[in-house]
């Protein structure tokens, strides 16, 4: 695969959203990144959702453009494996991303005696060495409290793990700094961030540690709208729905104009004695503007207040189910350059996407799909490793190594 990192090799231990996530983008701008798993497949291998074939179409959606290695890895001759495939010879090489961090072998004291500058990127639960995951992490933090419809007692969830998200692309960046510090420097270093980390700092980084600290009324839930400003769901004439943003300055305006509310808005101002400029105001007056717009959407459909939206340019959307997405929006289809139609063995056809970027130096890449289990030890033990044929042979007969003509694919069972 070209890209910008093309050269760069990185190996990786990983389950679940975040380093794989790491490794895959790494993937899709370019480097070799090798995965290594067990023998049986790694511990996300059967991850829901699964395709018809019960095949992990989440394991396959996290891992493209990778290489995989299967290893005994409860033997010492599998991990002196894997140990020599991470440092292994290279200017761009000896790179280790995981948040499978394994002391006594696999952490940065032991494999840094292997090669001095090796960059190590572990991604942890928190500081204290606790396990985490993104569902975890948010109800100690807080967010499932602010979730939700405006007066429901109990805290809700989020279905989209944002913080495994953030912290996948926090581990990308860390690698990259810690690669550019060796070209310059000559020197590897270990880097270490957890979850928890990650989502406490971007609180703060929002305001919300400070609001929580220095006001005395606590947030709470507001349902669809938009917190701080205006921006608000609203159920049309043929039962379908749209969201709206009344953010800035122009956004607010040109709602007022298509929706031809100036005037009650202009009494609801003066009634109140507040200004609606001010996206502030908007918020704490939400209950009143819904009410003054909601007639308005509630005469006509969906569609039409799209054409109308679109030639004024506002901002809004209409709320889909991911089936009616994956149909209606041509940005999950291939119109979209980001996609390709992509047939993989034991899923099936649909579009998969590559790297979101456009970089001007390098053509765009096709998405490659995610590798079978243990289909590149051959390879990765001859090319990267040293390995000749007689010493591979010699470990599939020990069945310290698995893969190549025997790779299968990886399935819930």
């Amino acid at each position: 695969m070209t890209g910008i990192l093309n050269g760069m090799r990185v190996v990786e231990s990983s389950a679940f959203v975040a380093v794989p996530l790491a490794g895959m983008t790494l993937a899709q701008m370019g480097a070799d990144v090798i995965r290594f798993d067990r023998l049986e497949g790694g511990l996300d291998a059967g991850r829901w959702p699964l395709a018809p074939s019960g095949q992990s179409l989440f394991w396959a959606g996290l891992n493209k453009g990778k290489r995989s290695i299967a290893v005994d890895l409860s033997r010492p001759e599998g991990r002196e494996l894997v140990t020599r495939t991470i440092a292994a010879p290279g200017e761009d090489a000896g790179i280790l991303l995981t948040n499978l961090r394994v002391r006594g072998w696999m952490d940065y004291e032991t494999l840094r005696q292997q090669r001095e500058d090796l960059i190590m990127v572990t991604l942890l639960g928190d500081r204290h060495g606790r396990p985490q995951v993104d569902y975890t992490v948010n109800p100690a933090l807080g967010i499932p409290d602010i979730t939700g419809p405006e007066g429901h007692d109990a805290p809700v969830a989020n279905a989209l793990p944002a913080w495994d998200l953030m912290a996948g692309h926090m581990c990308v960046s860390s690698v990259l700094a810690a690669e550019r510090h060796r070209l310059r420097h000559g020197a590897g270093q270990e880097v270490a961030l957890t979850l928890k980390d990650v989502a406490a700092a971007t609180l703060g980084h929002l305001g919300m540690i400070g609001d929580a600290v220095l006001n005395e009324t606590q947030r709470g839930k507001s349902g669809n709208a938009l917190y701080g400003a205006y921006g608000q769901d609203f159920l049309c004439a043929d039962g379908k729905r749209i969201m709206v943003i009344g953010l800035t300055g122009r956004q607010w305006s040109g709602l007022v104009k298509v929706t031809g509310t100036e005037h009650e808005m202009d009494a609801l101002a003066r009634r109140t004695r507040r200004d609606l400029s001010h996206e502030g105001t908007r918020w704490e007056l939400r209950a009143e503007i819904t009410e003054i717009l909601r007639p308005w959407f509630a005469a006509r459909p969906a569609d039409v207040i799209g054409e109308i939206f679109e030639a004024a340019k506002l901002t809004w959307s209409q709320f889909r189910t991911v089936k009616e997405a994956v149909t209606e929006d041509p940005d999950l289809s291939p119109d979209n350059p980001v996609f390709t139609e992509l047939a993989q063995a034991g899923l099936g056809q649909f579009p998969v996407p590559g790297h979101v970027a456009a970089f001007s130096e390098y053509a765009r890449s096709a998405p490659q799909p995610a590798p079978l289990l243990g289909e590149n030890t051959e390879e990765v033990l001859s090319c990267v490793t040293g390995l000749d044929d007689t010493e591979i042979a010699h470990l599939y007969d020990q069945g310290i190594v698995g893969g190549g003509r025997s790779a299968k694919l990886y399935t819930a069972a």
